[in-house]
């Protein structure tokens, strides 16, 4: 292994711990847009750890333990958060499903009204 993949290593794992907050940051404010545009990006980035062999390397170092056991709960956190943001928009759609009168079951129903009126 070469001391430019070796510095890229590192440099990859310092931008998936940033690329990590960012995602925090993004889901608290609800801004689901950023957050999946962050979420692909941080795909792009394991994709090119993964064909990097001194990535493996130098996830054994102790530099790298740490900063993995700073993003571990973090990413607990962003899966909870998009659990529990998926969920409520799963919610949102149901109560907004449930009042529509022009779905078919309610067809009949919302032509009598419009008669009646």
């Amino acid at each position: 292994m070469s001391a430019e993949q070796e510095a890229q290593a590192r440099k990859d794992w310092e931008l998936y711990r940033t690329l990590t907050h960012e995602l925090i940051k993004f889901i608290d404010k609800d801004d689901i847009e950023e957050f999946l545009q962050l979420v692909d990006q941080r795909g792009v980035l394991v994709d090119r750890m993964k064909e990097n062999p001194a990535c493996e390397t130098y996830r054994a170092t102790p530099e790298c333990q740490s900063l993995i056991e700073e993003v571990v709960p973090l990413d607990r956190q962003i899966m909870y958060k998009a659990k529990s943001w998926l969920n409520k928009s799963r919610r949102q759609n149901a109560t907004v499903r449930a009042y529509d009168l022009t779905a078919p079951r309610f067809g009949a129903v919302g032509n009598i009204l419009n008669r009646k009126m």
